[in-house]
């Protein structure tokens, strides 16, 4: 009788450590979760399409728990004249939630307010004269505004 109660125990004891083991690797990031944090808040074209690419996907990041809520441009329009900054300014959402959360937001905001402005030239691509200018103008007045308020 002994020594099935020990038993009894040991099961119990094994089956309470693999639900703390398995919670504990389900709720912890993976290590890499800097590295791709960083490849999607760059500068670049390529880094903004990878966003755009995971964004489209939350899903296949969930174990990343990354922060993906948004209110897009604030309180400015998101859409201003027209022209469609929505999807530049929830990226920069991303990465300021994101980075944030990561402790690292002061060491990287100059960055991020760079990608949200190359994000913006780049929707301006699509124009040309004086609508383009126009565009350009928007780009940097928001530029200016995460700049100093962001």
């Amino acid at each position: 009788m002994h020594q099935r109660l020990t038993l009894g125990l040991s099961a119990s004891a094994i089956a309470l450590v693999t639900t703390v083991a398995t919670a504990t690797v389900a709720t912890a990031a993976p290590a890499d979760k800097p590295q791709v944090l960083s490849s999607w808040t760059q500068t670049s074209a390529s880094s903004y399409n990878l966003w755009v690419a995971a964004r489209a996907n939350q899903g296949a990041w969930s174990a990343y728990a990354f922060d993906w809520s948004t209110d897009y441009c604030s309180t400015s329009p998101d859409n201003p004249l027209g022209f469609p900054f929505s999807t530049s300014c929830a990226r920069h959402d991303f990465a300021y939630r994101n980075y944030k959360a990561a402790g690292t937001f002061d060491a990287n905001k100059s960055r991020l307010d760079s990608a949200l402005y190359e994000d913006l030239k780049r929707v301006c691509l699509n124009y040309s004269g004086a609508t383009k200018t126009t565009c350009n103008s928007t780009a940097w007045t928001y530029y200016q505004a995460v700049k100093a308020f962001g």
